[in-house]
């Protein structure tokens, strides 16, 4: 005689935090300016203003932008602020650096308006395997804001789980 297969998981206190639940949509765009630049390595200002000017940047609505430069010009940083002055009016967020760390910071806003009442001495795993592509750096913020008030914190899934931390 079989016996009914019961979900212990599923009747514990347990929490399960999937940080890709939270995955905001949008494109994610990678804009180099080495092409406003002259031979890709000297910012002449008026020649880049005139490139910003003409720029269609109504393209970018709702995307998430990462302003770089992928030469070894020297950019200053006023270059990056005018570029995002145009795109304040489309983009849902820009930053500057790389696509992983465009990522990380849309999961730092995330994680910091996160209501993590619901956790309060409880349980928790922050799930681990993602199809999408949540950064490590989202996985410690959210470690971090969930140890004051949850009684454990482990990572993985309910069945293999790595402990990381345990209320005394």
């Amino acid at each position: 005689m079989a016996e009914e297969i019961i979900n212990r998981v599923a009747k514990s206190k347990l929490k399960v935090i999937d940080l890709e639940d939270y995955y905001p949509n949008g494109q994610r765009v990678l804009f180099d300016i080495k092409d406003w630049l002259y031979e890709g390595l000297v910012l002449r200002e008026k020649g880049f203003r005139a490139s910003v000017a003409e720029h269609d940047w109504s393209q970018y609505k709702n995307c998430y932008i990462a302003l770089h430069c992928s030469t070894e010009a020297i950019v200053p940083d006023w270059a990056y602020m005018l570029i995002s002055v145009e795109l304040q009016n489309y983009s849902k967020l820009t930053v500057v650096g790389s696509l992983e760390h465009l990522e990380s910071i849309i999961y730092s806003e995330i994680i910091n308006k996160l209501d993590v009442t619901n956790y309060s001495e409880l349980p928790v795993i922050i799930k681990g395997c993602s199809h999408k592509p949540v950064p490590t750096n989202a996985l410690v913020l959210l470690t971090q804001k969930l140890k004051p008030i949850a009684k454990s914190i482990m990572f993985g899934e309910a069945c293999s789980s790595v402990p990381l931390y345990k209320k005394k």
